[in-house]
């Protein structure tokens, strides 16, 4: 079934369905991290990876919210999307021998994760307001503040040291 499936008429259909989606992701991220982790050499870089295993645990149990507040069952549907970044993290990370620029790759691979996640709670919210649910739109927002400050702190670090090593 595609993203635009027979099931979906209504901008009410489109929410409850993107919620799900977000939650598959968020579930995936959970069991991915740990690799991310364990496969880390910078600390900083591995500490702030282990922050946010932290985080996305909340960030569940908040989709979770939402799904309470909006009546609907908390269940989730297949992400071809975030399987496929997962995934290319998953390869990219597993063919490089200098671990310099394999904390490069990881910065990278979980910036496009951030990058996702971004993307699907800006559009959640975005709806929860159109629908009038700014409750559900509010428990979003936390989501995408922890979303966004992960993504610029996986900046700070790539920029002022990792990206640095990686190149000499």
């Amino acid at each position: 079934m595609g993203f635009f499936s027979k099931d979906i008429k209504t901008l009410d259909d489109l929410f409850v369905h993107t919620l799900r989606d977000i939650y598959y992701a968020e579930k995936q991220i959970e069991k991915s991290l740990p690799k991310m982790i364990d496969k880390a050499t910078d600390p900083q870089l591995k500490a702030g990876l282990e922050k946010h295993l932290g985080q996305t645990k909340g960030h569940i149990e908040r989709v979770e919210k939402v799904f309470e507040l909006h009546g609907v069952k908390a269940k989730t549907v297949n992400c071809p999307a975030i399987d496929g970044i997962l995934e290319e993290a998953d390869e990219v990370s597993g063919d490089i021998d200098d671990k310099d620029v394999l904390d490069a790759a990881l910065i990278a691979s979980a910036q496009a994760v951030e990058h996702y996640e971004i993307t699907r709670y800006g559009t959640l919210i975005a709806w929860a307001k159109q629908l009038g649910r700014t409750d559900c739109a509010n428990v979003l927002a936390n989501n995408i503040k922890e979303e966004q400050a992960t993504d610029r702190k996986l900046t700070e670090i790539a920029e002022a040291k990792v990206n640095l090593q990686a190149a000499e």
